[in-house]
């Protein structure tokens, strides 16, 4: 299974944009934290490396020599050192972690801000299980790479080069045979690390598959249950946790192999490199404390390369991760605001204009949707949309809201064509009622508020009782404040629709778009609620998709659609008489809904 849909390859097979500078330009605005944590970072190595000193003049001037004041001396410097390298590590590593926590919060706010700014063409072709793991997984190793691995790698080389510096020092022939060690140690860091990222990089997708089957599955658990799956959906579920501990298991054989390596070809340099020092030392060439000072710096720096071995993993990782960060952040938006939007005039009347246009979806362009439409509303009109399924009246619906582009011919919206606005501004003129009502795991205030989030708790009641949903919210345990669950789990389709009805009237927009808002009523609630509607109407242009004969009688006009063209536009009679595919879906659908409530 590929990371994202196939339609859109080309993004993922062309060339990514470099980690590194993707996240400077998030650390950024944090420059004096992470300069703060370098200078502290920098200090901690120092202080560290300082130890070996105070070793050799332990050593040399202490046991040596059998002075017990130099020697408390030395001690005291010791413990002097040690207090400044634990200050500067309690101060880098608070930096550090603060740092990951933020640079992940500002990661997360910038690509959900442009996967809310996706067309509906991407989510139809984009299982959202794979995203949400893309969004919330990949973050979170980020996350713990930038507040941990990645300042102990940087820690470890600061140390590891300050160490060959003081081994320099202390004996240029034995540090001279450290470094013919020091090539055998990084090819197996920069071989086997790669390996480890292009198994890091396999790893996450798999766990995004994880991610997304449980997502579906979940979502569906009703009918999951009521189809008795749950046992094949464990069996497939089972069977894509074997993908990723696969995947995991390779992953963790070229990291464990890097580590076991590295740690045996540097203790193994160390020792070879401290018999040749005790060999000099012997012969009265350095002294017993250099040789001392030596070793542990040789000690340091094959702890540092060792640790360095053992986070590379986690960074390539990281950068794995990071890529698949940056191929969701870095999808072209379809639906853009041009550079200049054209403005509209206020207050809006919302006449409607559909010229010549010509759809297909974008996945499917062999399969024309709509043909060369044309149609004018008037401002203030009610037009019903009627015909069979697959007509064309939910991609109208889509359309006038520019949830797609139009490949021919333009919808204009009080004269302007709907292309040269901000679609923020275009959508803003719309309420939309639809067949399924969108119920948020929020309270019933706030889901009702997502149609005008600065109207009063006054105004929501209002709305609501105009939809004939305060009755039942009054009966709910805590009233407009009551929790409705995921998708609203505690009401009944009815009550759904009902909250979206009283949204939409909040939202009071110029233009109404109606998916057969009354489906999901009984008949007693149909009347109350199409009272309010007729009133929510008046002055609006509204358009609808009507499926029941009662829905049709109140509008203006009723556009005929089939196979994507127009059929036929007139009143409930005229069609009657003049429009055999009316009279067909009179017959067969709505007379037949009607006479069945």
């Amino acid at each position: 299974m590929s990371s994202l849909p196939t339609q859109r390859s080309s993004i993922l097979e062309s060339t990514p944009q470099p980690v590194l500078p993707w996240l400077a330009g998030f650390l950024k605005p944090y420059r004096v934290r992470v300069a703060a944590a370098m200078l502290f970072l920098l200090i901690g190595s120092l202080a560290w490396l300082a130890l070996g000193q105070g070793v050799r003049l332990l050593v040399d001037q202490g046991f040596v020599a059998g002075d017990s004041g130099r020697l408390n001396s030395i001690i005291l410097l010791i413990l002097l050192i040690t207090c400044v390298s634990a200050s500067a590590v309690f101060c880098r590593f608070y930096l550090m972690t603060w740092l990951g926590e933020r640079v992940s919060a500002d990661i997360r706010n910038h690509v959900y801000r442009h996967m809310l700014l996706l067309s509906p063409a991407f989510y139809s072709e984009t299982r959202t299980g794979e995203v949400i793991s893309r969004f919330t997984a990949d973050t979170t190793v980020l996350q713990t790479v930038v507040g941990s691995s990645f300042s102990m790698a940087l820690r470890s080389v600061v140390t590891a080069v300050g160490g060959l510096l003081m081994m320099a020092f202390t004996s240029l022939k034995m540090t001279g045979l450290v470094l013919i060690a020091v090539p055998l140690v990084l090819v197996p860091i920069f071989v086997l690390g790669r390996r480890v990222r292009h198994m890091a990089r396999a790893s996450q997708d798999r766990l995004a598959d994880i991610g997304a089957h449980v997502d579906e599955s979940l979502h569906e658990i009703h009918t999951v249950q009521a189809y008795g799956h749950e046992a094949l959906d464990q069996q497939q579920f089972a069977s894509k946790i074997e993908q990723v501990m696969s995947a995991a298991k390779q992953r963790i054989f070229y990291r464990a192999l890097l580590i076991g390596v590295v740690m045996l070809l540097s203790i193994s340099a160390v020792t070879l490199v401290g018999w040749v020092g005790a060999l000099d030392v012997l012969a009265g060439k350095i002294s017993a404390g250099e040789l001392t000072a030596f070793l542990f710096y040789a000690v340091v720096v094959a702890g540092s390369v060792a640790t360095i071995s053992e986070v590379i993993g986690e960074i390539q990782r990281a950068a794995g991760a990071t890529e698949r960060l940056i191929e969701l952040a870095s999808i072209p938006l379809e639906i853009a605001a041009p550079a200049t939007p054209a403005r509209l005039m206020m207050p809006v009347t919302g006449s409607l204009v559909f010229d010549d246009i010509s759809f297909y979806y974008p996945q499917l362009p062999d399969q024309t949707v709509l043909k060369q439409l044309n149609l004018h509303i008037a401002a203030g009109e009610r037009v019903a949309l009627v015909g069979p399924s697959g007509a064309g009246k939910t991609t109208l619906f889509q359309l006038v809201q520019r949830f797609y582009n139009l490949p021919m011919g333009r919808i204009l919206l009080d004269g302007v064509d709907i292309s040269l606005l901000d679609p923020a501004e275009l959508r803003a003129q719309f309420a939309l009622v639809p067949q399924d009502a969108v119920i948020f795991a929020d309270s019933v205030l706030e889901n009702v508020r997502y149609g005008r989030p600065d109207a009063s708790e006054q105004d929501v009641i209002a709305a609501c009782k105009a939809a004939e949903a305060d009755a039942f919210i009054q009966e709910l345990s805590e009233g407009y404040d009551s929790q409705l669950g995921e998708r609203g789990v505690r009401l009944s389709g009815g009550q759904k629709q009902r909250i979206a009805i009283a949204r939409a009237m909040l939202a009071d927009r110029p233009l109404l778009l109606l998916d057969e808002a009354t489906s999901a009523l009984d008949a007693a609630s149909e009347h109350l609620v199409k009272q309010a509607l007729t009133h929510l109407m008046q002055s609006k242009t509204t358009l609808i998709i009507a499926h029941r004969l009662s829905t049709v009688l109140h509008a203006d006009r009723i556009v005929v659609l089939d196979k994507g063209q127009l059929i036929a536009v007139g009143t409930h009679s005229e069609l009657m008489q003049s429009c055999p595919l009316y009279q067909q879906l009179a017959q067969l659908q709505f007379l037949n809904a009607d006479s069945a409530d």
